[in-house]
């Protein structure tokens, strides 16, 4: 028989690392199996699974993890793909690959979290009588699986008064686990399952003293997002004192489902397809994943193969773009078929200023609630990084660094890095600090982040980090000792501008393809309040004893949860719309101008943001809801798309589950011609002066039924786009028609190995709806 079996590859020696050099060492890989390549002898895939590990070596080494086959078996799979997940070696893993059905063993990798105001800032009030909210009756019948580090269900935010029974297509269950009966669920909470065998194949087994062995969340982060996505409406809510007023998640009605897969040590390839497994089969309408890690191509990509088995069973899929901004080419979870969501701010912030003793005032942000600093008195300054144990980690505020003797009732300005910032407080605290001054390094930028500190503290920009250690130097060289003190000023509402891109939101292009903009969106993300478990202190570290019921946290991970329950209400107003129609009306209705009426500032610099930065632009939920015509996709598009990206018939199987042909794809168009509501062209320069491309689109009437589009061209600053038609007339709503688009530029000077990018859009009006697509040129000099 002859057999189709693939092992990856991909660059071995940086994803195994020591693996190639220790055949024996066993590490975890996911195996993916042909689903109608089962031998008949076999009564089930898993036996047929367990028949294959034992056909492998039995040295003591593959033995470590279990005596028989079905002991190193981790997860099997049968949704989202066809497989298990195993302990393997290289040399087992190198005998799997003459076993016949077998198509692909991935290395697995781990990821970590990515961590009241905003649907008021969003405009989903509670009093709107004609808005989303009310079309989608707040999403009562839809299901939210929330992918992360569990729940607290005990919170208001999960109360189910007023909600009617669990929606009759729910097959999920409640799994009980320790602190967690099974009662802990509710109309609300409808399921909630734990996955740790992944986590715990690696790491041994959990520590039960400070990790639950159930859905219960001893993190919070799992918490926070679920309540973010569709918390009910809880007053009074405050972290602290701060942000008081009504808490609310973007669909108050819609139900929810917690997977929990994130533990101590991060978050496990095999746990998380687990939960994207039981998920689909469990019948959920979104999923909401706050998790992220490296970028790898897709086939070798353990959630891009999970989400797209999801949004083949028609779940819309959002995931957080990454905390790695503001640097180029840091967003993760790429994959066309993943919305992708970066972080804005609010129009809220919490500002904590420094006074100096030369009396300049510099602002910060803090959310502080302990005994404050006294007022009107100044008290001395010190540099951490000029008063410790060595200058680097000293001047991190580092646990161990700091010395008592230089540190006792003085302030101490840290550097912002490595540790939590809140970690940093506690380390000035321990070593006799009375108060603290966090400051960014050059890579942060002037992107501040309100964190609730156990000491009185505030962070600062780094060109204020610059100022105040100039001032130390200056003060302490004239012999006169620097001093400052700290001014706490609460909640402050209507700041301008806003939204601003948060300084920490992963940025395109894509890496992995650039000719798919990503993110495809911001959303709030910026120092959000949302539940909170009983468990954890608000600052996260485990000396913290103090309890809220809501907590301030700040990441794409905040972003993410707000996209995921707009989906679940534009599902839940348009049943028939599917996972990309939802994403199209997100991305086509996104607005690129602050409350200012100015571009998007990007908060690191200062300057206007691009659409590296935000993608199609701000979610605006009103608009969404009725966005005039829609960009849908299929499975069968994404089966085009990898097609035309140059993946092996072998590889676009490892993803889709689909047999491909691709010849007919790649006669049809290039990579830039998958259905998307955005357009991104690269022109390698190799010495031509004229370049051009074009785009083919194809876009859906969901707006009126006799409606004539005319479109609005903004092409990027030296550069020629024509559309054809120039109209676009529907006569019936469902219609379908294509347009053309030419993009043609003129080469650039640029050195080898440099790269322009240049943006502009275009906008089909019908006088009611606009409907935006960006357009963006990327000139590339190769070297």
């Amino acid at each position: 028989m002859a057999f189709s079996f693939l092992f990856f590859f991909l660059s071995f020696l940086v994803i195994i690392g020591s693996v190639s050099s220790t055949a024996n060492h066993l590490r975890t890989f996911i195996v993916h199996v042909q689903h109608d390549a089962k031998p008949s002898i076999f009564p089930t895939h898993e036996h047929w699974y367990e028949s294959a590990l034992r056909s492998l070596s039995t040295d003591t080494h593959s033995l470590e993890i279990g005596e028989g086959a079905s002991n190193r078996i981790i997860h099997t799979y049968s949704n989202v793909f066809h497989g298990f997940s195993a302990k393997l070696s290289t040399l087992d893993a190198q005998k799997l690959e003459a076993s016949p059905g077998f198509l692909a063993v991935i290395p697995e990798q781990v990821r970590h979290v990515q961590t009241t105001r905003s649907p008021e800032f969003l405009g989903l009030t509670s009093t709107d009588s004609a808005g989303l909210l009310k079309e989608s009756d707040y999403g009562s019948d839809l299901v939210i699986g929330v992918i992360d580090t569990g729940i607290w269900p005990e919170r208001k935010s999960f109360d189910d008064r007023d909600l009617g029974p669990v929606p009759a297509k729910w097959k999920g269950e409640c799994v009980a686990g320790r602190d967690f009966p099974a009662t802990s669920c509710n109309r609300k909470l409808i399921g909630a399952r734990y996955f740790s065998s992944g986590y715990e194949a690696t790491n041994g087994k959990m520590n039960e003293t400070v990790e639950f062995r159930s859905p219960r969340d001893s993190d919070g982060h799992g918490t926070h997002t679920a309540s973010i996505a569709a918390g009910r409406y809880v007053f009074p809510a405050s972290t602290l004192g701060y942000a008081r007023g009504v808490a609310a998640g973007m669909a108050p009605k819609a139900r929810l489902a917690a997977y929990k897969v994130c533990w101590a040590s991060g978050c496990y390839d095999a746990d998380i397809l687990a939960a994207f497994d039981a998920a689909v089969a469990d019948g959920v309408d979104v999923i909401s994943l706050s998790v992220g890690g490296v970028v790898v191509p897709y086939n070798l990509d353990a959630i891009a193969i999970a989400a797209f088995g999801a949004t083949d069973a028609g779940i819309f899929v959002s995931a957080s773009a990454g905390n790695g901004g503001p640097g180029g080419l840091t967003v993760t979870n790429v994959a066309p078929w993943v919305t992708n969501v970066g972080a804005g701010t609010i129009d809220r912030d919490f500002p904590a200023d420094v006074k100096l003793g030369n009396g300049r005032i510099i602002p910060g942000v803090s959310i502080y609630g302990g005994p404050v600093l006294a007022p009107h008195r100044l008290y001395p300054l010190i540099y951490a990084g000029s008063e410790g144990s060595d200058g680097y980690s000293s001047s991190l505020c580092l646990e161990g660094s700091l010395d008592p003797n230089y540190v006792q009732g003085k302030i101490v300005l840290c550097d912002r890095g490595v540790n939590s910032r809140a970690a940093k407080g506690e380390v000035v605290k321990k070593a006799g600090g009375i108060g603290m001054i966090i400051a960014n390094g050059v890579f942060d930028g002037e992107g501040l982040v309100a964190d609730c500190h156990v000491i009185p503290a505030t962070a600062v920009g780094a060109s204020a980090g610059d100022e105040i250690r100039k001032y130390i130097s200056a003060a302490s060289k004239s012999k006169s000792s620097p001093t400052a003190t700290i001014s706490f000023r609460g909640t402050r509402l209507n700041v301008r501008p806003a939204p601003v891109v948060a300084s920490f939101s992963a940025r395109g292009p894509n890496p992995e393809t650039p000719e798919i903009l990503k993110p495809d969106i911001i959303a709030p993300g910026l120092n959000i309040l949302a539940a909170w478990p009983d468990g954890v202190g608000p600052s996260g570290l485990p000396s913290d004893k103090r309890r809220t019921e809501f907590n301030i946290l700040s990441g794409t991970s905040m972003a993410c949860p707000h996209v995921s329950g707009l989906g679940a209400l534009l599902k839940a107003a348009h049943p028939g719309w599917s996972p990309a129609a939802i994403r199209s009306a997100l991305m086509t209705t996104a607005y690129t101008v602050d409350n200012r009426g100015q571009i998007m500032m990007d908060e690191s610099t200062g300057n206007s943001s691009t659409v590296m930065d935000f993608g199609a632009g701000h979610v605006h939920p009103q608009k969404a809801m009725d966005p005039g015509l829609i960009y849908d996709l299929t499975s069968y598009d994404y089966v085009d798309f990898l097609c035309n990206s140059n993946y092996t018939t072998k590889n676009i199987q490892v993803v889709t589950r689909k047999h491909s042909d691709c010849s007919g794809a790649k006669k049809a168009g290039h990579i830039g011609n998958l259905n998307y509501p955005s357009l991104s062209a690269v022109f390698q320069q190799y010495g031509k002066h004229k370049l051009s491309t074009h785009f083919i689109r194809t876009v859906t009437n969901v707006g009126d039924p006799n409606s004539v589009y005319k479109v609005i061209v903004k092409p990027p600053r030296g550069m020629v786009v024509t559309v054809e038609p120039e109209k676009l007339a529907f006569r019936r709503v469902g219609q379908k028609l294509n347009f053309l688009v030419r993009v043609q530029a003129e080469a650039t000077k640029l050195s080898p190995g440099s790269s322009i990018v240049k943006s502009g859009s275009i906008v089909w009006s019908d006088g009611k709806h606009e409907v935006r697509s960006p357009i963006v040129v990327t000139m590339q000099e190769p070297l």
